[in-house]
Parts: structure tokens; C-alpha cells; sequence
């Protein structure tokens, strides 16, 4: 398989000088975990007392890593990357909510980012959280099977209501729906749920969307019985495939009370675990891939399945992804080679963004090949147009 990404040229030919510079800085900063821990306490102390921030936050780590505020403000980013066939899913990045009307609202925009994925090529999907529809301890309480009171039984009747409502946006726009996966404690009432919408909605192709974080050593065994469950009953399976983004979280509560862990025991066995998930979805029927990667490596995999298996690059079944302000070596070169690629660009109001932010910062400081490859790369563009 030929090694495409390091071609910076075409990885960063959309980011002026300007956008280089800044690129490189804010990955020198992430890199230094000291560094990323101060800085997340100022932030939160600074949004706490509402001292005005916001407009230095907006300028250097927000508009690395988000679209903008609206809808509307994304759009010349969404436009301009489509220019290089670069996909975008729009995600409202608020998070931790507790309250219906925060629920409701979350449920309007998805909607409305269905409707506007309907009208424009160059958004593919619509996207949300488990708990942008519901409160966390609800999941919690039906993953764990604890009896709901009269109270709660309608709040998580309101949250089938939800996921109903957008999965059938979803259906009647033709605009396939990808549901993230959170904690593993709260997780199984959401695959549950989104389980049943497949049911429902996927008898033609895929157009809800579940989530594997493949840190999971279990994960493969769930997709197997689902696949089985949806063979039997004649429906699509559609997965989006993510190594995971609460790993410490996840060991730190297995090892308080006294349960296995959920988490592959290295990064090894997370990264074959990935790849062996990516080889099943490939070489089975009625199975619809969203692969979420950063690893090169599990790309190069997908790459060599598709062309072992003589699938079209850019069959509509299968998907590459990252995150907007990462990994551009590889969605823009994937692009260029003909393969369907998104970007995820998340966006909303800069307070309300804030812990998705501060969880990409952490991520790419605890991941530091990561952080050193973007900065190699960046390191290497400029001295190409310097030359």
C-alpha cells in the first residue's frame, strides 16, 4: 500500500501561513501537560467569573478546533474544505446538560442539522450525544436495570420520544444519523435504544448510525450478536468506530468498585481490536463503516481492505473520519485519493463548547505521538514553503 500521508503539501494546502503558524503553536502548547492543566484551570476560572476571555479563547483554541458558533458562521469553513472533497458533519458540542428545554433544544438542532444536510452535498451526516437527549443518570439507572420511579419513567419516555423524533428526521431526509457512545455504565440503555431505531429505520441501508469505542474488549462480541439479531430480522447495521475518549475514567471506576475493567489491557490490544472490527464490517454483509481514526496505520488497514475486496473508494458504505483541526495529513490526503472522508466540526456557543475543548486538549496530551506527528508535519510544510 503506497504511504500517503505524509504529503504535507496537500495535507495543510487549505491553511494560509497565518493558520500554520498558529496550528503549530497551539500543538507546542497541548504537548506539554503542565502546561494544558494550568491553562484548563484558568479557563474554567475565567468562564466561572465571567471574566471576559471569550474573545481570546474564540481566537486561538476555538477556531483550531471548532466551525464556529452557528450553523451559518460554519459554513465557509464547510464550503471551503469541500473544494478539496472533504466531507463535514456538523456536531453541537454541548455537553452536560440537565434540564428538557437544554434537551429539546439539543433535539431541535439535530433536526435542523438534518434538514440542513438534506440541502447540502457536502454534509453527509447529522450527529449527536446520548446525553444531549437525556440526562446521564437516567442512562445509568436503565443500563444498570434499577427500577425507575412514576417521575423517571417519564423522563426516559421523553428520551425514546427524542431519539424517535430525530431518527425519523433522519429517515424521512434520507440523511444517515451517527449517535456517539459515552460511559460504559450508562451505554447500554443507549444501544438499546439506538438498536431499536435501526430496527425500524435501517431496512434499506443504514441510516441511524450507532458507536464502538474500540478501547472496549468487548465491543466485537457486541457487534457480532447485533449483526446476528439484525440478520434474523432483516435490517442494516450502521457503526461509526472510535478508539474511545474516557479511558482513565473508565479504569479509575473499575478499579473504585471493584469490577473487571472495560478497557483492552494496552494500546496494542485496543489497536487489534480496531482493526479486526474494521475487517469483520468489510467482509460482511449489511454492515455500514464510519471509521473514526487518527491511527494512520488502522487507515492504511482500510485502505488495503477495500482494495482487496475490489469495493469502489468511494462506495457510500464505508466512511473515514476525523476531527476538524486534526489529522489533516490524513483526511485531505485520503480526499485526494479519491476515498469519502468527513471531517467532524464541531460548533456552539464559545462558553457551552468549553469541556469538549478542554477534552481535546487533554486527549491529544495524553496521546503525545499523536501531538508529535502533527507537529512534525506542520514543522515540515513550513520549511517546504520556505524552500
Amino acid at each position: 500500500m503506497e504511504k500517503i500521508f505524509d504529503n504535507t503539501e496537500t495535507a495543510f494546502a487549505l491553511k494560509s501561513d497565518t493558520e500554520l503558524e498558529r496550528a503549530y503553536f497551539l500543538f507546542k502548547m497541548i504537548k506539554s501537560e503542565p502546561l494544558v492543566r494550568i491553562g484548563t484551570a484558568v479557563t474554567n476560572f475565567a468562564l466561572k467569573t465571567h471574566m471576559p476571555v471569550e474573545q481570546l479563547i474564540r481566537a486561538t483554541v476555538f477556531d483550531h478546533f471548532c466551525g464556529g458558533v452557528t450553523e451559518e458562521d460554519c459554513l465557509p469553513t464547510i464550503d471551503k474544505m469541500y473544494t478539496k472533497n472533504v466531507y463535514s458533519i456538523l456536531d453541537y458540542s454541548v455537553e452536560g446538560k440537565e434540564i428538557d428545554t437544554q434537551f429539546d433544544l439539543a433535539l431541535q438542532k439535530t433536526v435542523q442539522n438534518i434538514q440542513f444536510a438534506k440541502e447540502k452535498e457536502s454534509i453527509p451526516f447529522a450527529v449527536f450525544k446520548p446525553t444531549g437527549m437525556g440526562r446521564f443518570k437516567i442512562y445509568q439507572k436503565v443500563t444498570e436495570k434499577i427500577e425507575l420511579t412514576e417521575e423517571e419513567t417519564k423522563e426516559w419516555n421523553k428520551v425514546i420520544e427524542r431519539y424517535e423524533k430525530v431518527s425519523k428526521a433522519a429517515y424521512d431526509n434520507d440523511v444517515p444519523l451517527l449517535i456517539d457512545a459515552e460511559e460504559s455504565w450508562m451505554q447500554d440503555a443507549a444501544d438499546d435504544l439506538i438498536e431499536s431505531m435501526m430496527e425500524k429505520y435501517n431496512k434499506e441501508k443504514a441510516i441511524i448510525y450507532g458507536t464502538l469505542q474500540m478501547y472496549r474488549w468487548d465491543r466485537l462480541d457486541y457487534l457480532k450478536a447485533l449483526h446476528k439479531r439484525a440478520s434474523e430480522k432483516g435490517y442494516w447495521v450502521g457503526m461509526k468506530l472510535v478508539r474511545g475518549a474516557y479511558m482513565e475514567k473508565e479504569r479509575e471506576r473499575a478499579q473504585e468498585k471493584g469490577y473487571k475493567s472495560p478497557i483492552c489491557e494496552n494500546k496494542q490490544a485496543t489497536d487489534d481490536n480496531f482493526d479486526a472490527t474494521v475487517t469483520y464490517m468489510v467482509e460482511n454483509e449489511k454492515l455500514a463503516l464510519y471509521c473514526g481514526s487518527h491511527n494512520e496505520t488502522s487507515n492504511y488497514k482500510l485502505m488495503e481492505l477495500i482494495a482487496k475486496h475490489n469495493i469502489q473508494k468511494d462506495d457510500k458504505r464505508i466512511w473515514f473520519g476525523q476531527l476538524y483541526g486534526m489529522s489533516d495529513h490524513i483526511s485531505f490526503n485520503l480526499s485526494d485519493n479519491g476515498y469519502n472522508v468527513t471531517k467532524y466540526l464541531p460548533y456552539g456557543p464559545v462558553r457551552d463548547v468549553m469541556p469538549y475543548l478542554i477534552r481535546r486538549a487533554e486527549e491529544n496530551t495524553s496521546v503525545a505521538g499523536q501531538t508529535n506527528r502533527e507537529l512534525m508535519l506542520l514543522k515540515t510544510e513550513k520549511e517546504r514553503r520556505k524552500l
